[in-house]
């Protein structure tokens, strides 16, 4: 049973957690399926998810979220800052999509994830796994002008989401990010599993950079693949068929204490659960999906609907 906690995290789920990654895949789950196993798995909130999986015209969404009491929380978009000024009409378009329709719904968040060296879907390497100082530079002056531009059209806050196969994944990664970003139009979507996919200590950077928190995914990594994921220099996508994004509470980080940690900096913060399952049975998401949201307001008091 959900107790009533206004000092808890808002709880909701995503697309992804439904084995979501595009637009339109024959393989993946429909969306009215997707919708109506949202609401019996017992969430509230979810995100938009890929652009186009999810209706886009905002009066059917709207009508669609409200006869099933569901709320949205963010949309996402993909960038590339680092590879030069002609990105951000890239970047704009983009948000002029995602943001416009989410914001007419209410969503106050934009996921903004970053463009990976490695192909997620062919596996193919297309640029150097490092920046140099200049690509920092501009990936830095490209968030923060992307940010500025989100809150003044569409009163929307920029979370940035440091991914696997990206150049922004590692604990020094984010950090630099942090240091070449500007915290009032730049904060992080912290992804819980991506985080700890290079062994990052998702608490310990709560704690240090409390006020760059801005929002939440929830996942876990299976601690024993990950090892050979790593030393095997395998693809992301191709670790994700293999299961390292593991239901909780087999992976690791602990949740509980991060819902916790958050918390305390600010409860209307929301914990989406994103487990990446792209490639899944259609019918294996909604039970993981159940029980997943079951072992967290099991595990912790400050989560709420």
């Amino acid at each position: 049973m959900t107790a009533a906690n206004e000092s808890g995290l808002r709880i909701g789920t995503a697309p992804d957690s439904w084995g979501v990654w595009f637009p339109d895949d024959p393989g993946q789950v429909p969306w009215q399926r997707f919708l109506d196993e949202v609401v019996a798995a017992g969430y509230e909130w979810i995100e938009l998810g890929p652009y186009g999986y999810l209706p886009t015209d905002p009066h059917q969404l709207e009508d669609e979220l409200g006869t099933r009491g569901l709320k949205l929380t963010a949309g996402t978009v993909f960038t590339g800052f680092h590879k030069g000024d002609d990105e951000w009409q890239r970047a704009w378009d983009q948000a002029l999509q995602v943001a416009g329709l989410a914001s007419q719904l209410g969503a106050e968040h934009l996921v903004v994830i970053p463009d990976l060296w490695r192909s997620d879907a062919t596996s193919q390497m297309l640029e150097s796994r490092t920046l140099t100082d200049e690509q920092w530079a501009k990936l830095g002056a490209g968030h923060d002008r992307l940010g500025k531009a989100l809150l003044e059209e569409f009163g929307v806050k920029q979370q940035f989401h440091s991914h696997a196969d990206s150049h922004v994944g590692t604990t020094r990664e984010v950090l630099r990010f942090l240091d070449e970003t500007d915290e009032r139009y730049t904060n992080l979507c912290l992804d819980t599993g991506h985080f700890a996919y290079y062994g990052g200590d998702t608490v310990q950077l709560i704690a240090d950079r409390p006020e760059r928190i801005g929002y939440l995914h929830l996942k876990q990594v299976d601690p024993s693949l990950l090892f050979d994921v790593l030393k095997n220099d395998v693809p992301f996508a191709d670790a994700v068929a293999q299961g390292i994004m593991i239901e909780p509470p087999h992976g690791i980080p602990d949740l509980a204490p991060v819902i916790e940690a958050v918390a305390e900096i600010d409860p209307d913060i929301f914990a989406i659960v994103e487990q990446d399952m792209y490639g899944c049975d259609v019918d294996r998401p909604l039970p993981i999906a159940t029980r997943t949201r079951e072992h967290i307001f099991s595990c912790t008091h400050r989560a709420r609907a």
